[in-house]
């Protein structure tokens, strides 16, 4: 328990930018799944859409400091290689 006020204010400060923080990594998550689902299942137009959004939410999340600016940086790389492979392979017409 905290012994100052001012610890008081600054435990219920740090609770709200803890759940705001959080919600924001769970719709950052949210969101990477939905694309991730979208490249297995080969649409990849509706993934290309959906990169945009996944790059903002990144970009913004590294900005405010949620995540770290390079972990931001190296998930943006993967997802665009991954996006790029699975545009590669060739679809199969049955």
């Amino acid at each position: 328990m905290p012994n100052r006020r001012s610890a008081v204010k600054s435990q219920r400060a740090d609770k709200k930018r803890h759940l705001r923080n959080l919600k924001i990594k769970q719709q950052l998550k949210r969101t990477v799944k939905k694309f991730l689902a979208l490249l297995s299942a080969k649409n990849v137009a509706e993934a290309k859409v959906l990169a945009k959004t996944v790059y903002s939410l990144l970009d913004k999340a590294a900005k405010k400091r949620i995540i770290h600016p390079n972990t931001a940086d190296r998930k943006k790389s993967r997802l665009a290689k991954r996006l790029l492979k699975t545009e590669a392979l060739p679809s199969k017409a049955t």
